[in-house]
């Protein structure tokens, strides 16, 4: 039997956060949040998640800085990001992108459509990339 995938999601609404969490362990993911830029960081660190959907717009340091240390660590560069944000406008999505975003959906987002981008991003993983927690 496979391993569950771990999705790490960060996003300083707590409510967001919360139906997110309730949301993807229901359709069988291992869930592992986090409220802050280096909150995601450690949590990133900690259990290298399978996915991270990271809100562009956090407290302590933003989702753009996020990525740019995911990808510049060893560790964590070869997690797939998707950015959940809010914002729309070709230059935001454009400097997410040149920050190792892998794909972004806007907010509010349907949480079938999250799930979808998520088993995408999974399935394009490289084979070695299993549960590391």
């Amino acid at each position: 039997m496979a391993p569950v995938p771990t999705v790490l999601v960060v996003d300083d609404y707590l409510d967001a956060l919360h139906v997110w969490d309730l949301y993807l362990r229901s359709v069988g993911f291992k869930v592992v949040t986090a409220a802050d830029g280096p909150s995601a960081l450690v949590q990133a660190a900690e259990h290298r998640p399978d996915v991270i959907v990271l809100d562009l717009e956090l407290p302590g340091l933003s989702g753009f800085d996020v990525a740019r240390t995911l990808r510049s660590q060893p560790e964590t560069r070869h997690i797939p990001l998707i950015a959940a944000t809010g914002y729309s406008h070709t230059a935001q999505l454009e400097t997410a992108r040149a920050c190792g975003i892998d794909s972004v959906v806007v907010k509010p987002c349907d949480p079938e459509a999250l799930v979808l981008e998520i088993r995408r991003l999974l399935d394009a993983a490289p084979s070695d990339h299993a549960n590391h927690a």
